[in-house]
């Protein structure tokens, strides 16, 4: 960590109020101030080096350092650096990132709306649907299902779909209607005696039976991560999505699928839906839309939302809802750009190919005495830390061991995310047979260090 000597970091303490963080802690050690990026690596104020292992914020496809993204912003800033999609206003960048999201998603998906996040995405979600079924006389269907450890944003809205405690404790969420169901995640929330069919069975009973208590004309949709990453990076069972899909259809509840983490090749697929063998009726993208080098994401719905939606503005007159950037210009320059590059590099095709080194080296992690569980898809995975393997008991201080092992990581030039007591990780997707080595090696040195670490803080 900086030393509070540092006029950087000295500066942040006193300015900068920071998005997830203790600030009494911030106060006292001081930030990481990160300098530059290259390729995979980023390097602190002191010339360090780390390997970026959670891309950034499960973000950064491209690495740190693609030339192609920044001559393209450059272009674009020097041609039409901002202009609005407001009232029938449009631009190039726009229109052909809009086409290229339509010729990329699922086929029944065929209009986009444009933001800067994937919270201002799920947010519209919501206003889209109410207005949708208020239009289709039906002011009733307004409720969300979520899931507990599901993560959807932070706004009002989007932060009461996500199933984070954190996220809702002293914000008075959640504030619009929502149910969290049971979580997807067969080790920790599988009961005694239960397999994962079983498991995924129960969870499929418990979705009828809240859409049964509920009324189906009161449930709008059901929005879900393919495979939840905030959370803690929790694959779904077999056969779960299959289910959820089957029995939204037969209730006449649209699925949203949240791809901002999945989407553009995370899984080893396009898209997380495909997969999990489902179909949505919306899609939210954001992150790897662009690599993150600028902010945008994009909702991608069907037709048939799209038609009653434009009925009732042709009724009432207007649209009432957007945002400065919707569509901004440099952001989806930079995101045609991105895209092209993913594709020329088969980059969803790396994922792929590398998905079995990938989780069989986060698996050899196992055995060790503080790991509950090795999980992970395509190139994204997770080490859940437990007091007792057998009993998957928690610590007594949910949180410490994992803040120990992220400053570890740290020392180890590894930056991975610590949820809690798990640690993440989700390299960028241009990640080679030889970086994931390094970054097993360096993930192994930590787990090496962390057994005495946590002994000497007395967790159990």
């Amino acid at each position: 960590m900086s030393t509070l000597s540092n006029s950087l970091a000295a500066t942040d303490i006193a300015t900068v109020m920071h998005p997830y963080t203790n600030m009494r802690l911030h106060e006292a050690d001081g930030p990481v101030v990160i300098a530059r990026g290259e390729g995979i690596h980023v390097y602190d104020e002191s010339g360090k080096e780390y390997i970026e292992g959670l891309a950034g914020l499960w973000s950064v496809a491209l690495g740190f350092s693609e030339k192609r993204l920044a001559d393209a912003a450059y272009k674009q800033m020097l041609q039409l650096p901002y202009y609005h999609t407001f009232s029938s206003k449009s631009h190039e960048p726009s229109i052909r990132l809009a086409d290229k999201l339509v010729e990329m998603t699922p086929d029944n998906l065929s209009r986009v709306f444009f933001t800067s996040s994937g919270s201002e995405a799920n947010d519209t979600i919501v206003k889209m649907v109410w207005f949708m079924n208020n239009a289709l006389g039906r002011p009733k269907k307004k409720k969300f299902l979520s899931r507990i450890k599901g993560y959807h944003g932070i706004t009002v809205a989007s932060g009461s779909l996500t199933g984070l405690p954190i996220n809702h404790r002293d914000f008075d969420l959640p504030a619009i209607p929502v149910r969290h169901l049971t979580c997807p995640h067969f080790y920790r929330f599988g009961e005694e005696g239960e397999d994962e069919s079983a498991f995924t069975a129960r969870l499929l009973a418990e979705l009828e039976a809240v859409i049964a208590e509920e009324g189906a004309d009161t449930i709008a949709a059901f929005i879900g991560e393919p495979l939840i990453a905030a959370g803690g990076v929790l694959p779904p069972p077999a056969g779960y999505w299959e289910g959820v899909e089957k029995i939204c259809r037969a209730n006449d509840i649209l699925i949203v699928a949240d791809e901002v983490i999945c989407g553009f090749g995370r899984l080893g697929t396009p898209f997380g839906a495909q997969k999990y063998n489902f179909t949505p009726d919306i899609m939210t993208t954001s992150k790897q839309i662009t690599s993150s080098y600028m902010p945008l994401a994009a909702v991608i719905f069907s037709d048939a939302i799209y038609q009653a939606i434009a009925d009732n503005t042709a009724k009432i007159g207007n649209f009432g809802h957007g945002f400065t950037a919707s569509g901004h210009p440099v952001a989806t320059a930079v995101a045609l750009e991105n895209l092209a590059i993913i594709e020329e590099r088969d980059l969803i095709g790396n994922a792929a190919r590398l998905e079995a080194k990938f989780q069989a080296g986060l698996r050899s992690f196992a055995d060790h005495p503080l790991v509950g569980e090795a999980r992970g898809t395509g190139l994204i995975g997770a080490l859940e830390l437990v007091a007792d393997k057998p009993t998957k008991k928690l610590f007594d201080k949910p949180g410490a061991a994992g803040a120990i092992a992220n400053k570890i990581g740290h020392e180890e030039g590894l930056i991975f995310r610590s949820i809690g007591d798990t640690l993440a990780l989700c390299p960028p997707l241009i990640v080679t047979e030889s970086d994931v080595d390094e970054i097993m090696r360096r993930m192994g040195n930590a787990l090496e260090r962390l057994t005495p670490a946590v002994k000497a803080e007395g967790l159990s």
